[in-house]
C-alpha cells in the first residue's frame, strides 16, 4: 500500500517510520526541555535557572505520554 502526500509517493512502511522517528525525535527534544528544567527551576532564589511557563509543564508532560502510547502502538 502506498500513500500520497503532495507530490511525494511513499510505502506505507516507510510513511510509518518517518512518522515514528519524527515522534521520538520530538519526544527527546520535550524529555530533554523538562529535564533540564527540573534540574534547575528558575525561581526567585534562583533567577538564573530554566523558565518554563506552568501550563507547558503541564501539557508536555502529557504530550510525552501520549507520544509514548503512539510509538508503543506502532511497535518501535
Amino acid at each position: 500500500m502506498t500513500k500520497r502526500v503532495g507530490p511525494i509517493t511513499l510505502d506505507s512502511d516507510a510513511a510509518d517510520c518517518i512518522t515514528v522517528l519524527n515522534l521520538k525525535e520530538y519526544r527527546l527534544y520535550l524529555k530533554k526541555e523538562f529535564s533540564d528544567w527540573k534540574k534547575n527551576p528558575r525561581s526567585e532564589t534562583n533567577p538564573s535557572g530554566v523558565w518554563m511557563h506552568p501550563e507547558d509543564v503541564e501539557i508536555n508532560t502529557r504530550l510525552i505520554e501520549a507520544m509514548n502510547t503512539v510509538i508503543k502502538y506502532f511497535g518501535k
